[in-house]
């Protein structure tokens, strides 16, 4: 048994940005390695299937990995990443939508009148949370969805844990609005 007398030191998150941008594999697949787990779960909340999510996921930190020249140090990294990662994820079900769209159509009873607010798909709804404001958009798609506490959206977003309830509320009440519309729309039809 053979022991380290100098243990090897565990890269900071900057060095492991620095590696990867002098395209450096170890550290890209450290860095794939750190955020997986976080990324895995955000997208286990939208697919269970485990191809979608690999797909997704490395898909996504390809892209990380392009445009890792552009993370401007503002903010949190791992928001970032996440924030791409999420856009993969949905230029996914995007690409794939319409084989979707067309084996649904294809098992749709016509004889249906109206949709009720439970009819409602998941990308109308997100469609919804898309269109708020970038700052509302950010703190519901933190609390709501990946679960962070407000302390921790605000430590992200440089701001207090007040102003995240804040954009909260405001976002909440905008989708409100949105989904009221929404259901008027389905009910004239």
């Amino acid at each position: 048994m053979s022991m380290q007398l100098f243990p090897k030191k565990e890269q900071t998150l900057d060095q492991l940005i620095a590696g990867c941008l002098k395209n450096d594999r170890k550290s890209q697949e450290k860095l794939y390695r750190k955020f997986f787990p976080t990324m895995e779960r955000m997208i286990r909340r939208h697919t269970t299937d485990k191809d979608q999510i690999f797909d997704i996921i490395n898909n996504g930190f390809l892209k990380v990995f392009k445009k890792l020249d552009s993370y401007g140090h503002q903010g949190s990294f791992e928001g970032w990443v996440r924030k791409i990662i999420y856009h993969s994820m949905c230029d996914y079900f995007k690409k794939y939508e319409k084989d979707l769209k067309f084996l649904v159509f294809g098992t749709l009873d016509y004889d249906v009148k109206i949709r009720s607010g439970n009819d409602l798909y998941y990308q109308d709804l997100m469609k919804m949370v898309d269109s708020l404001p970038e700052k509302q958009h950010q703190v519901f798609l933190l609390y709501c969805i990946e679960g962070y506490k407000h302390q921790e959206i605000a430590e992200q977003l440089n701001f207090s844990p007040n102003t995240s309830k804040w954009y909260l509320a405001e976002a909440r009440k905008k989708l409100q609005q949105q989904y009221k519309a929404e259901l008027l729309n389905y009910e004239i039809r």
